[in-house]
């Protein structure tokens, strides 16, 4: 075995043996540095200017859904990202502090950004940065860990392979095993001690098509095994575990211009899949929680680039119930995005960043949330 896997084998096997003690550092967030919210909320991909929507970029946006209506509930605003950003495309939560990696920001699409949102004083912070910028890299979080997969290193194209587990006591990234094949807009989630990475976009880069592939990464052994690949293959999903299954909604087959609302469910104990009822909007680039025992979707885009009226930006919120396998509408986002940090932290959804008009030329650093208490 070369030297380089023994010692990647050895750590993985080290984070196991932590997260079994259950050691309370892993609870623990190290001092992070305070960052000043953004001083404007939009800023340009072409050169990291300063943005204000036009009228027509205005209008891209859309609030209504099909759905029947559910619970209102209320948006409030929250301090702004540092930075406007988006294409990080996912977030994820560990100890009540939303975390928000990667992604476009100050004129490029290969930023290592790691910013931290702590909810109970309303601040964000600076933590360690990916040791390979990317955008649309997968992140989940699993036994107190943070994992992040892949992504690409030019504009939405181009995958990598990489992978990398983060210490959250330590504030450290650590290389773990690649991929088995490169790719970005992927899934991740965390399921029975193990990693789900489901569907995404792969090379070869002038074609950028979207995958069904479903493969597995084990902490314990640093390793990658293969489950059934999605139906339908496609990328920029909503995605989640749930009572041991994992939903796969919405997303586009290759581009926003073929989006898709297909529910897919994955039964781990049989490795197959299964239709449920279609996501009432279809999109993708929106965030996806589950919140008080429902999933709650968010945000997203759709249309044709440079094509006035078909270009769509989604403020749209609905909800799904797995118990009976129908969804509801709720009150929709305020300022409308796609390709959000969105997690759900007490009684709360926070959803920071995305795309402010469709595609990603324009970075919002707008952050709110949601809550259906009145």
């Amino acid at each position: 075995m070369p030297m380089n896997r023994r010692i990647l084998l050895a750590a993985a096997s080290a984070w196991a043996a932590d997260a079994a003690r259950g050691q309370t550092s892993h609870h623990h967030h190290p001092e992070l540095p305070v960052l000043a919210p953004a001083a404007e909320p939009y800023a340009r991909l072409q050169g990291g200017q300063a943005h204000h929507l036009t009228a027509d970029q205005t209008a891209q946006r859309s609030f209504e859904s099909p759905a029947p209506n559910g619970p209102v509930g209320r948006w409030v605003p929250r301090a702004a990202l540092p930075i406007p950003r988006s294409e990080m495309a996912w977030a994820t939560e560990w100890a009540g502090r939303l975390h928000i990696i990667g992604g476009y920001g100050e004129g490029r699409v290969d930023r290592g950004y790691h910013h931290v949102y702590n909810p109970a004083t309303d601040v964000w912070h600076n933590a360690a940065a990916l040791p390979r910028g990317a955008n649309h890299v997968a992140v989940v979080t699993l036994n107190g860990r943070i994992y992040a997969f892949g992504g690409f290193t030019e504009q939405n194209r181009n995958p990598d392979a990489n992978a990398y587990g983060y210490d959250v006591s330590r504030d450290q990234w650590q290389a773990i095993a690649p991929m088995p094949r490169p790719r970005g807009a992927a899934a991740a989630v965390a399921m029975n001690g193990k990693v789900h990475l489901i569907g995404g976009a792969s090379s070869p880069t002038e074609e950028r098509a979207s995958v069904g592939w479903h493969e597995v990464y084990d902490p314990q052994t640093d390793s990658w095994s293969r489950r059934k690949a999605m139906p339908g293959a496609r990328d920029h999903v909503g995605c989640l575990a749930y009572q041991n299954r994992i939903h796969v909604v919405g997303g586009r087959f290759n581009t926003f211009e073929y989006n898709t609302a297909l529910h897919h469910v994955y039964l781990p104990e049989r490795d197959t899949w299964e239709l449920r009822a279609p996501l009432p909007t279809a999109r993708s680039g929106h965030g996806m929680v589950v919140y008080r025992d429902r999933f709650f979707a968010m945000g997203g885009e759709g249309g044709i680039i440079n094509q006035a009226g078909q270009q769509t930006v989604f403020g749209q919120m609905e909800s799904y119930d797995p118990k009976t396998d129908t969804w509801l509408s709720h009150g929709a986002m305020p300022t409308p995005r796609h390709a959000v940090g969105a997690v759900a932290i007490g009684d709360w959804i926070y959803v920071a960043g995305g795309g402010a008009v469709l595609g990603g030329s324009v970075q919002s650093a707008v952050h709110e949330a949601f809550s259906l208490s009145m």
